[in-house]
């Protein structure tokens, strides 16, 4: 990973981290042990699915600019089809609640997305590389 990669994951997951502690607390107050699960369960995917991504763009950056699209696209229908059987898998579980997993996530999801929109937004990295 380049310099700019790791400085962009750390402003990211720092805030999610946080989230994720404040997630975890209100799912604990709300189901008290299977929530605080559901809680760390959704920090977990939606960090684990978001590094991963990070890493696969940025390697496939190296390469070229269609290969990092092509990254990000293969990527991205992994995380799906890997949602999918995760969700299918524990649907009826009643290791953790269900709810605050959901919540949290999409608590998280909007968290982490927000930072990469910022972060995006104050680096102006040219996306277009200029003729000689």
């Amino acid at each position: 990973m380049q310099a700019e990669d790791v400085r962009a994951l750390r402003r990211s997951a720092v805030p999610t981290a946080l989230v994720g502690v404040v997630c975890v607390a209100v799912g604990s107050i709300v189901d008290g042990t299977k929530g605080a699960l559901g809680a760390l369960l959704a920090l977990a995917v939606v960090t684990i699915f978001f590094s991963i991504s990070r890493y696969a763009v940025g390697r496939a950056a190296r390469v070229s600019p269609q290969s990092m699209m092509i990254a990000a696209m293969a990527s991205y229908m992994i995380k799906i089809v890997a949602l999918a059987i995760l969700l299918a898998n524990f649907r009826d579980s009643t290791a953790f609640n269900g709810r605050i997993f959901g919540f949290c996530a999409i608590a998280l999801v909007l968290c982490w997305s927000g930072t990469q929109v910022r972060e995006m937004s104050r680096n102006k990295v040219l996306q277009v590389e200029p003729r000689p």
